[in-house]
């Protein structure tokens, strides 16, 4: 999407998807594991926030390359049967699914936990993109997809005058 800057009458472009993930960032900066600490002395009853919180959108490295697009996502703890992708035009949207069961027994004390999560985040990529060329691979956490560009980005320096 292009608008116009007001003050010199350029085009500008937008990126919406930038825009809500800085947003993202910013209440995970804002609701960390400590947040509630500092209403603990007017209502200490309250009860402690000790599980772990639930799985989140993965980061992304978005990278404009010449010839194609590279996306890396993090996506720990998520088998590789979970992971889905879709295409469709400039917009990329990755699916996912965390199963994970933790239990613990000492003596008198018996603990089980089960961390289910999902997660759906949809990416505007900077150009249009061969669907049927691309190609994805899982390892050690980290999904990486490349998607060759429908046409080649030529590149030019611009000299500072």
């Amino acid at each position: 999407m292009k608008t116009k800057d007001k003050t010199t009458g350029t085009a500008l472009q937008q990126h919406t998807a930038g825009l809500f993930d800085d947003m993202d960032r910013a209440f995970d900066a804002m609701m960390h594991r400590g947040w509630l600490r500092p209403f603990r002395e007017l209502w200490p009853d309250w009860p402690a926030f000790e599980g772990k919180p639930e799985l989140t959108a993965p980061r992304v490295d978005v990278i404009d390359r010449d010839t194609e697009i590279l996306v890396r996502a993090e996506l720990p703890g998520i088998d590789k049967k979970d992971i889905h992708i879709d295409l469709t035009g400039s917009l990329l949207t990755l699916r996912g699914e965390r199963h994970e069961e933790q239990k613990t027994e000492e003596g008198n004390y018996y603990r089980a936990e089960i961390i289910r999560g999902s997660f759906r985040r949809t990416l505007q990529l900077p150009t249009e993109v061969k669907a049927d060329a691309a190609d994805a691979t899982f390892e050690r956490g980290v999904l990486e997809i490349h998607l060759p560009k429908q046409e080649a980005t030529k590149r030019e320096k611009i000299a500072v005058k």
